[in-house]
Formats: structure tokens, C-alpha cells, sequence
């Protein structure tokens, strides 16, 4: 075995010892066991290709492919990470909006989740510094959800000061591209026009780009204003999962 190999399986190991750890023992972070799982396949894969470049012209063709597009993948990997980095730094929070749309995230039972007490809190700070506007919440009902994730941020918002007449819920949405739709409507009926109104979005800081291109997709002009995570790992956990979600928004919706 050369050392080259030794590397790659001392490494395929310690991937799945990551993706034990996080799918069995450290909570929120499933994306990543499955990615760290992923990932020691591809090192597995790699050995048996440096094995085979060894005996077989055309396995020398195959190794030098399956190195080029890891190194493409690797690239485009940090360009959208660079992309998503940024966006989610920026502070709108002093600039005005005719309306908000908080999009919703998991409710356990009835209690918000980290992510989405994140949001709520983001939500709270910006309209308690711009008083005059309404808010849609914006979230369906999922499994484990014994209350939609729009009445759960209700509850959280109100028990914050936030005068409830000002809160427009929005129940019916199960992604991003449904929370703007429906959302939409309801601005319409609170007779706030959404072509033309400029709209605050709240969301996670690692979701803001995402969820900019889907808004503007639909003919929104939106503020993004970013929550932040407070758990490091989990929000990079979320920030390499937006990574695969972007490519799934960009080809369907």
C-alpha cells in the first residue's frame, strides 16, 4: 500500500467517524453525516482509481476525469460558499420596507426551533425599529408540528411586544418558493401591492441568497435581513447544505 492510499483510508475512516457521530449523537447536523459519508466514498473511490490507473490505460483516462471534475466541484463549491458568505453579512436592518415576510423553519411540537427562534428574534429587532409596517408570517404545518410554523411565530412575536393586528399569517406554504407565493397574496389583501412595494425578508443568514433569487424570480423587490445561528457548527452545517440547495432551486424551482 503506498502512503498516497494510507492517507486516503486513514481519512475515508475519520469521515465515518464524523458521519457516526453525526447522524447517531450530535442533533441538527444530519446533512453533514450524510456529506461526511458521501465524502469517504469518494476516498474509497479514489484508491481503487489509483489502483487501476496503475494496470489499465483507460484507468489512468478514468482517474485523470474523476480528478478534474473533483477539483471543478471543489472550486464551484468555494466560489458559492463565497457567494452565500457574503450575502448573508449584509445589515439591512436600519433600511425602511413597506412590508415583512418571515419565512418559517421546524416548530417541535410547538416550541420554535433553533432556526427558526433565530428568525423570530431577527424579525422582532426590525419591527420593533420600524413600527408602522405589517409582518406576514410565513410556514405551513409539517411532521412533528403540532401547530403551524406562521401561529408559532405568532405566539413568539406577540410574547415580544409585537402588537398582533400588525402579524398577517400565512399557513398554507412547505418551501421557499410556496412562502413568497402565498405570501404574496396575502399582501394583496392587506392592501399592500407586492409589485411594487420594496418587502424586508427575514431568514437565516446562510439562506439569504437563496431565498433572494427565488423572491426575485417571483417579481419581489426585497431586503434581506439575516439571522444569525448561534450555534457555529450548525450553521456550518446549513451554510455546506445550501450549497446542494442551491443547485435544486436553480434547475426546479
Amino acid at each position: 500500500m503506498t502512503k498516497r492510499e494510507k492517507v486516503l483510508w486513514v481519512l475515508a475512516v475519520f469521515l465515518l467517524l464524523i458521519s457516526l457521530l453525526s447522524l447517531t449523537v450530535v442533533p441538527g447536523i444530519r446533512f453533514s453525516g450524510v456529506l461526511a459519508l458521501g465524502l469517504a466514498g469518494v476516498c474509497l473511490l479514489a484508491v481503487f482509481l489509483g489502483r487501476w490507473a496503475e494496470k489499465s490505460r483507460i484507468g489512468k483516462w478514468c482517474q485523470r476525469i474523476f480528478l478534474v471534475g473533483l477539483s471543478t466541484v471543489f472550486l464551484l463549491f468555494l466560489l458559492v460558499e463565497g457567494l452565500l458568505l457574503s450575502h448573508g453579512e449584509r445589515d439591512n436592518s436600519a433600511l425602511p420596507a413597506d412590508a415583512v415576510i418571515v419565512l418559517g423553519a421546524g416548530v417541535n411540537g410547538e416550541t420554535p426551533s433553533l432556526i427558526l427562534r433565530s428568525r423570530i428574534g431577527a424579525a422582532a429587532e426590525y419591527l420593533k425599529a420600524h413600527p408602522d409596517i405589517p409582518a406576514v408570517l410565513s410556514g405551513g404545518q409539517g411532521d412533528g408540528e403540532n401547530i403551524t410554523e406562521a401561529e408559532c411565530m405568532r405566539r413568539e412575536l406577540t410574547a415580544l411586544g409585537i402588537d398582533e393586528s400588525r402579524l398577517l399569517l400565512e399557513e398554507r406554504s412547505t418551501s421557499t418558493a410556496e412562502n413568497f407565493a402565498f405570501s404574496k397574496e396575502v399582501l394583496r389583501q392587506a392592501g399592500v401591492d407586492p409589485e411594487t412595494a420594496v418587502v424586508a425578508v427575514v431568514t437565516n443568514d446562510f439562506h439569504c441568497f437563496r431565498a433572494h433569487l427565488i423572491a426575485q424570480r417571483q417579481g419581489l423587490t426585497v431586503l434581506d435581513i439575516p439571522a444569525e445561528v448561534p450555534w457555529l457548527l450548525l450553521n456550518a452545517n446549513y451554510y455546506v447544505r445550501e450549497f446542494f440547495a442551491l443547485g435544486k432551486t436553480l434547475i426546479f424551482d
